[in-house]
Formats: structure tokens, C-alpha cells, sequence
């Protein structure tokens, strides 16, 4: 089992950032990749983006590519999501999640998802 905390949410003007975070603990070992996805009130969820823990690459979401940056410290289990130019569509709860395989990491199969942290952006 692995649980995941997110933590550094909070409320921006647009064009501000935030870096949330996301502690992984328990059988960590068993993740093959890690994800940020957010659901915003009425609409589905939507991967952000996606880290894959051996050889470190990314993939992004067309609508967050040059403003957010997916990170990982594999010393401290932590996973980040630096977020710039901020705009009023990125607010939602944003979750982080993990996948224990290569086809579930394509998928966007989580196996593991944490309680989400809200982000708000006003104009």
C-alpha cells in the first residue's frame, strides 16, 4: 500500500505560482510512475501531468506545457508541481497519484491518489 499527501495549495492572482507537493509513504518501491491530475467543480478529471520515477521523464497536459514543471526527490519520497503563469482555468482540486505499471502509467490508471489540495486563481 502506499498513501500520498499533497500539501501547497492555496488561492493566486492570475500570473502567480505555486508548488504543491506530494509525500508518498509505505511500499514506494512499487511505483512506476507518478501523476498530477485536477478535477475542477462539474467537470472530470483531467491528467496534468506525469513523471515516470526510473529514468525521471515527463509528459504534460498541451494546456499546462511551459508553465508547470513536474519534479521528483526520490530521497525524500516527494513528489512537486511547480506552477507559473497561473490562469483563472487552472483552479481545481489537484490530486497527485501513482501507477505501478507501464501500461496504467499510459493510461492514466492510478493505483494510489491522495485527499487533493484546492488551487484558486482570480483575475
Amino acid at each position: 500500500q502506499v498513501q500520498l499527501v499533497e500539501s501547497g495549495g492555496g488561492s493566486v492572482q492570475a500570473g502567480g505560482s505555486l508548488r504543491l507537493s506530494c509525500a508518498a509513504f509505505g511500499y514506494t518501491v512499487s511505483i512506476y510512475c507518478m501523476h498530477w491530475f485536477r478535477q475542477a467543480p462539474g467537470k472530470e478529471r483531467v491528467g496534468v501531468a506525469t513523471i515516470y520515477t526510473d529514468s525521471g521523464g515527463t509528459v504534460y497536459a498541451d494546456s499546462v506545457k511551459g508553465r508547470f514543471t513536474i519534479s521528483q526527490d526520490n530521497a525524500k519520497n516527494t513528489l512537486y508541481l511547480q506552477m507559473n503563469s497561473l490562469k483563472p482555468e487552472d483552479t481545481a482540486m489537484y490530486y497527485c497519484a501513482a501507477s505501478s505499471n507501464p501500461a496504467r502509467c499510459a493510461a492514466y490508471d492510478y493505483n494510489y491518489w491522495g485527499r487533493g489540495t484546492q488551487v484558486t486563481v482570480s483575475s
